[in-house]
């Protein structure tokens, strides 16, 4: 068959065409990455943003969003192998000190998203009430830690109330039932309780204890992903900064984005209150925390709560389970 020399240079350019345009899909593909996390503006907040402004795409990166209701759980389901990293509160500085997991990042601190509500309907108008009393809260998170803070501030300790164990939104169920006369949550638990029992009263919040007893959230992976993957964990890094200083620098439009597209429940105004709670710093002021070893000292303070609990028989010092070397490889000039 006789083929003109014109057709054949068309179909030529063409087939050039087609390897040229499929050659940047290759060399753009994106590294997977499963991602565990906690829905509360503390811990997710700097994500969904990253994710708005196409941070993680542009960092080479394909997440895959995993929700869960408390930290237990998302360190269970990495140690499962079902995750690749994860965000979290005050757990940060649990497993990863029995030697199962390396925190990478700092989300924030978590000056007041921990909170005690009571109902003074059943007696409960101060800490000293609660001598000899059940109290609601999920065991080894964020609010736990401050509970145990509250109770050693006003000179109780855990032995002298009765904890029930459950996960956060069962123990607000319990509170607002009347099961429990108190109960220690994080936002936006509060605004449940706010709602379903017009009496209910906040005690007291995390700030009181700040920064002597600061709660850090954060980030973590496994050791083998820690080790194996350095480089994907420094552009979730760089991604999550773009997150981080969308909400530090233009904290208003930041906010409004994340109630809108993640956060329709929670009103604007309640929203912006649980921002207040929390202490987001911009990347430069986060470089001197984890150069000066305040992050390391926080997260420290919180392991330690965890082995007096008698939870980590051995603890591995924050120093050895935090690798502040991502972030500062990840933020530099």
């Amino acid at each position: 068959m006789r083929v003109d020399r014109r057709t054949f240079l068309q179909g030529a350019g063409a087939a050039a065409g087609v390897m040229t345009l499929g050659s940047p899909a290759i060399a753009q593909a994106k590294t997977k990455i499963r991602v565990g996390y906690l829905h509360t503006l503390a811990v997710d907040g700097q994500m969904w943003l990253a994710d708005h402004l196409g941070a993680f795409a542009k960092n080479g990166l394909e997440p895959e969003f995993k929700q869960f209701q408390t930290g237990l759980e998302i360190f269970q389901a990495m140690i499962g192998g079902s995750l690749d990293v994860l965000s979290t509160g005050a757990v940060i500085s649990n497993f990863p000190a029995r030697g199962q997991g390396k925190m990478f990042l700092a989300n924030a601190v978590e000056f007041a998203t921990a909170q005690l509500w009571v109902r003074e309907d059943q007696g409960i108008k101060s800490i000293a009430d609660l001598k000899g009393k059940r109290i609601a809260t999920t065991a080894g998170t964020t609010a736990h830690v401050f509970l145990d803070n509250a109770l050693k501030a006003n000179n109780m300790t855990g032995k002298d109330i009765e904890l029930l164990n459950q996960r956060m939104p069962d123990a607000v169920t319990s509170f607002i039932s009347g099961a429990v006369p108190a109960v220690a949550l994080w936002v936006p638990f509060n605004i449940t309780v706010r709602d379903k029992v017009p009496g209910a009263k906040k005690l007291v919040d995390a700030s009181a204890y700040y920064p002597n007893a600061a709660i850090m959230s954060g980030w973590a992976t496994t050791a083998d992903y820690h080790s194996k993957n350095r480089d994907a964990l420094v552009r979730v890094v760089k991604a999550w900064n773009e997150g981080n200083a969308y909400l530090t620098g233009k904290t208003d439009e930041a906010l409004e984005v994340l109630q809108k597209k993640h956060y329709p429940q929670v009103p604007l105004a309640d929203f912006k209150e649980q921002y207040g709670a929390q202490k987001a710093f911009p990347a430069a002021e986060w470089r001197k925390l984890y150069g000066d070893g305040s992050v390391t000292k926080w997260l420290q303070q919180v392991t330690d709560f965890f082995a007096s609990t008698g939870n980590i028989p051995n603890p591995i010092p924050a120093s050895q389970y935090f690798d502040p070397s991502i972030f500062m490889d990840a933020t530099k000039a």
